[in-house]
């Protein structure tokens, strides 16, 4: 989705509020589920003002989603039903998930936030597109 880079930072008063923060929250949340997933220890949460520009965001965005498919095309049935154990403080404590959950929970999140990004453009004035996956993979 295109936007003017003027509204990268806009306020919308909408969910996490910016484009920005929607992106680098999505970004970040990914991160540090695939920690999970890879069992190493979780990065840091990544704070929006790391990413003035839409430029600066890509960038991470396409070096993760290296790193996240290269994971993935070694992954076996084993890594995919292994039972992680992790603390959630702030989601009531200890968590017990197979890896295949988190990866489909990484999705669901995913989608869920390119949902309210579509709201934020739309509020913002950029123009939008249909976001169904069927159509971004007819369009590649």
């Amino acid at each position: 989705m295109r936007a003017d880079e003027a509204i990268w930072t806009r306020s919308s008063g909408y969910s996490l509020d910016t484009l920005q923060a929607q992106y680098v929250h999505v970004l970040s949340v990914d991160q540090r589920w695939f920690g999970r997933i890879r069992q190493v220890e979780l990065p840091a949460r990544l704070e929006a003002a790391a990413f003035p520009t839409r430029a600066s965001l890509w960038m991470a965005w396409e070096a993760t989603q290296a790193a996240h498919r290269a994971y993935l095309a070694t992954a076996t049935d084993d890594d995919m039903t292994r039972v992680l154990e992790f603390d959630m403080p702030h989601r009531g404590g200890w968590k017990r998930h197979p890896a295949w959950q988190i990866l489909a929970h990484v999705v669901n999140h995913g989608t869920d936030h390119r949902a309210q990004i579509l709201a934020t453009l739309h509020m913002l004035g950029a123009p939008t597109t249909e976001q169904d996956l069927m159509f971004y993979w007819w369009s590649r």
